[in-house]
């Protein structure tokens, strides 16, 4: 699927608030991340093979520019009745045996995910050092083979924030499994 541009929070936006459990034991809020210049935010999942296509993509970018002060946060929003392998107990695991270096978040009542606009997994969201929308999108332009990227979207705009300069993409429409919503 491909999300829709336009859909969700706009350029510009401030960071939505979000108090949530990460598999770490911990709750992470904004304000867990004060000391960050750049915070992106990407709603993934276990079970898509999108987001875990890009698991070790998502891992290096972390490691790339953790020294600059940005800060990579991955939220799972999707519904763990329908779709098991992304519960709670399951994002432990993937997290210890994929070793991220991120915090992976639980979006249990996808109140987070409704706010931000997210679409599919993953989805990404670039804040600057204001807490401003940067860039929404794709990690990159190639999900199924990493040496064939042309267009490294994310990094592009998390270098551009952390250098305090303007985005030149600041929206490239993410393609992955859409989020899945709870059946109301």
């Amino acid at each position: 699927m491909l999300a829709e541009k336009g859909k969700g929070i706009a350029i510009g936006s401030n960071l939505p608030f979000f108090d949530l459990p990460s598999v770490d034991g911990r709750n992470y809020s904004p304000k867990s991340f004060e000391g960050k210049n750049v915070l992106a935010i990407i709603f993934t999942c276990n079970h898509c093979p999108y987001a875990q296509a890009y698991q070790e993509r998502i891992k290096a970018i972390q490691k790339k520019f953790s020294a600059s002060g940005a800060q990579v946060v991955a939220i799972n929003s999707n519904d763990a009745v329908n779709y098991p392998d992304d519960s709670f107990p399951k994002m432990v695991e993937r997290a210890k045996e994929k070793r991220f270096n991120f915090p992976y978040l639980r979006d249990e009542s996808q109140e987070v995910a409704r706010v931000f606009g997210a679409q599919v997994t993953p989805d990404c969201f670039v804040f600057d050092k204001n807490r401003k929308l940067v860039y929404r999108g794709r990690v990159d332009d190639n999900w199924q083979n990493e040496k064939a990227v042309t267009s490294k979207d994310l990094e592009n705009a998390i270098a551009a924030a952390i250098e305090e300069k303007k985005v030149s993409v600041q929206e490239a429409s993410a393609i992955g499994c859409s989020i899945k919503w709870k059946n109301l």
